[in-house]
């Protein structure tokens, strides 16, 4: 017998079609969930609040603004070859790098090292979420907004996201007197466990660029 729309053979097979369809679209529209680790709450003495508030509140650069000084132009092209797989369109590695080496340039951090934390906290996916909850490409907890941001901080907004990760990275630094081990295990929730900041430490090497690094961090 011919089937019809009104078969319910027919409409059985069409309604799993599309609920499969559906399915597959939300899936591609939520948020990544990681295995990352997250950074624990602790309370800061009034004056690195605020430091870190002010930092967190400064105005951005454009992207292209910071493409006309050479060295980050050919800094933003050797590493935008090594990023090609990961983050396919031009246009969004583009503005990545530029950020990438603005915001971590800008905390006295090596941009490579930011790129490797990038990878192994989320896999460069922007939209990413772990299981603590941290958000982004650099994995930040939502307590930071409320801690040194405004409720309009959006950890999920590109700039903003390395904003924070930066500045607590360097925050996490200073705390440490610079033993860049312990302030990777503080970043990750996971101070006193080496797994991560091997992690990171490794996917670093990967990165480097000496050469190309921002006149201030070179050594």
């Amino acid at each position: 017998m011919m089937q019809t729309p009104s078969h319910p053979r027919f409409f059985s097979r069409s309604a799993a079609r599309f609920l499969l369809a559906a399915a597959l679209l939300l899936a591609a529209l939520a948020p990544v969930t990681t295995q990352a680790g997250a950074q624990i709450y602790e309370p800061l003495a009034d004056s690195v609040r605020e430091a870190l508030s002010a930092i967190v509140a400064d105005a951005p650069v454009a992207p292209e603004r910071i493409r006309r000084d050479p060295l980050a132009a050919r800094w933003i092209d050797a590493q935008s070859e090594r990023l090609a797989r990961r983050v396919p369109d031009p246009a969004e590695r583009e503005e990545l790098l530029a950020t990438v080496y603005y915001e971590s340039a800008r905390a006295g951090l090596d941009p490579e090292l930011v790129l490797g934390l990038i990878e192994v906290e989320s896999g460069f996916r922007k939209y990413a979420v772990s299981t603590a909850g941290a958000h982004g490409y650099m994995q930040v907890m939502p307590f930071w907004v409320g801690l040194i941001g405004t409720p309009q901080h959006n950890l999920f907004h590109l700039r903003t996201n390395l904003r924070y990760g930066c500045t607590i990275l360097r925050h996490y630094l200073d705390l440490e007197k610079g033993d860049l081990y312990r302030a990777l295990g503080r970043y990750n929730g996971s101070l006193g466990r080496p797994e991560y900041p091997n992690a990171v430490l490794a996917t670093w090497r990967k990165y480097r660029q000496p050469e190309l690094s921002p006149a201030s961090l070179r050594r």
